[in-house]
Formats: C-alpha cells, structure tokens, sequence
C-alpha cells in the first residue's frame, strides 16, 4: 500500500498537494486512534527510553552541526529524520517481530513529549519562521506541535475515563489509521513533489545527497537501537524505537518550518525504512519457518 501511496501523489501532485492543509488534523486523528489502544497503567518508563530520547536529542543536534556548514539544506533534512518521534504503526512491527508492544508505547509517547518540547527551539533557531524574535518562534511552534501531539492523548484518556462503551468502539476502529495514513502519505508526497517541480533552479545534487543520507541515517538508527535494545534485553523495541519514524509528522514538520526541499529527507526514510522493515519481518518468518 505504501508504494501504491506514494505513486498517486506523485502521479497527482498538482491536484492533491493543495490539500496539504488537512495533514496536521489527520495526523491529529492517527494518534487518537493509537492512543485509544494504549492503557496507561502497562505505560513504563525505563533506562533504555531515556537514552533512546538522549540519543534523539543529541544525535539531530550533532548532524545538524556536523552538516550545516557543508549544505544547511541538506543538514534540515537529516536533522528531521533523527528528531521524529516513532512511527504509530511501530507497535505493529514490533508485535510482527515478536518485540516488547508496551515498552514501545511508552517510549512511543514520551518521545513524542520530547518533540513537544525541544522541535519549537530546534527550528526557531534553524528554521524559516514569520516572527518578530526568537522568543515568539519558539511560543508559536510549540503551541501548535503540543495541540498536534498532546491533545489526541488528552481525548483518548478523557474518552475511556467517561465513556468507555464509546472507547471501546474506537479500539476496534483502529485499522481507520492505516487508511488515515495512505491518504496522508498520498497528500504529502504530491506536496514533495510540487516543491521540486516548481523550482526555479532545482539543485539535484542536493536532492540526491539528502536522499541517501537518509538511507545511512535511517539504517544506523535501527542498528543503534537494536543494540542498546539488546542491553536491556529488548532488542526488537529499541531498534523499531528509535528506527521507525513517523515520517508523516516529519514531512509536515519540515514542509511547515524547514526549508521545503528538507523534507526529501523524511520522504525518502519512508522508502527506506519500509524496506529495512520488509527484510525484518521476512528474517523473522522464515527464523520461524
């Protein structure tokens, strides 16, 4: 389905990239969805989350700097891919992969604190935001990335603490993110594409050198964390942790205060981290085989 996503908004770009409005409030929705199956008594904070996110942190910050002065374009679009909190749809490999699903989840959501937190200071500072000083970029970006990442939680946990007949209803609608996601991806990659074909002096090797720094970034944080998964004996967690992206958000992200082409980056993560997937799932198969 992710190919098929993908080929229509390229295909579709001209028509489907001026819907790039409605991203934020479907990606709004997939994490309600995903929230909703989430009890937050099994939630667990551990020492193999908290360096999961420290890695994050320091780990955009550093190929930020060690970038920029090279290509800050180029810098934007790597930086992202570090940043971006789990994919939604980790859980579900992590299960495939016969990985921990609750210590996924709690990194899942404390990581996406973390882009509450820290993404509004990385792209004031970094980024191409309309605003009078620092201070205010920083106000504005979080007011809009904590309503786009919190509030889903809030609703969930309101809806299962006063209905939960209506909470349970939802659980079993949870399959609505996969369609939610394919339309999202359809969306933004038509977006992607509208940006580079309208170019007034396309730079290919930019967009060449963004896309397999993602393939080296997206493949080193899946073998990060699946060794300090291993550690903490939960290998399959950390790999798909800190490996699988919500490219989506980071797509949004870097459309909305990167500079546009940045977004190449995460575009072609989601390429490449459904193929290391693909591989992860077909090893495990035929382990079982």
């Amino acid at each position: 389905m992710m190919p098929i996503a993908m080929i229509l908004g390229i295909l579709l770009y001209r028509y489907v990239g001026v819907l790039g409005f409605i991203t934020p409030y479907l990606i709004a929705v997939m994490l309600f969805f995903t929230y909703c199956n989430i009890n937050v008594k099994d939630i667990r904070i551990s020492s193999l989350h908290l360096w999961l996110v420290f890695i994050q942190v320091v780990g955009s910050i550093s190929i930020y700097m060690i970038l920029s002065p090279i290509n800050a374009i180029v810098a934007q679009g790597i930086m992202i891919c570090v940043l971006a909190p789990t994919a939604t749809s980790a859980p579900v490999i992590t299960g495939m992969l016969g990985g921990n699903i609750e210590s996924l989840t709690a990194y899942s959501l404390l990581c996406n604190l973390m882009v509450i937190l820290v993404s509004p200071i990385f792209f004031a500072a970094i980024g191409e935001v309309d605003s009078s000083s620092f201070i205010d970029s920083v106000w504005v970006i979080f007011q809009k990335v904590s309503l786009l990442l919190f509030l889903p939680f809030i609703f969930a946990i309101l809806l299962q603490k006063l209905s939960p007949r209506i909470h349970r209803e939802v659980r079993r609608m949870k399959s609505i993110s996969f369609y939610l996601w394919s339309l999202a991806l359809v969306i933004i990659s038509g977006k992607t594409v509208q940006f580079i074909v309208d170019q007034k002096s396309p730079d290919y090797k930019v967009e060449i050198s963004i896309a397999l720094s993602a393939f080296i970034v997206c493949v080193g944080q899946f073998l990060v964390g699946r060794r300090l998964g291993r550690i903490y004996d939960n290998t399959v967690a950390g790999g798909q942790g800190l490996g699988q992206k919500n490219t989506i958000l980071a797509i949004w992200m870097a459309q909305t205060y990167l500079n546009p082409i940045s977004s190449l980056g995460p575009g072609a993560y989601v390429l490449w981290q459904n193929l290391v997937n693909s591989y992860q799932v077909w090893r495990k198969r035929k382990e079982l085989n």
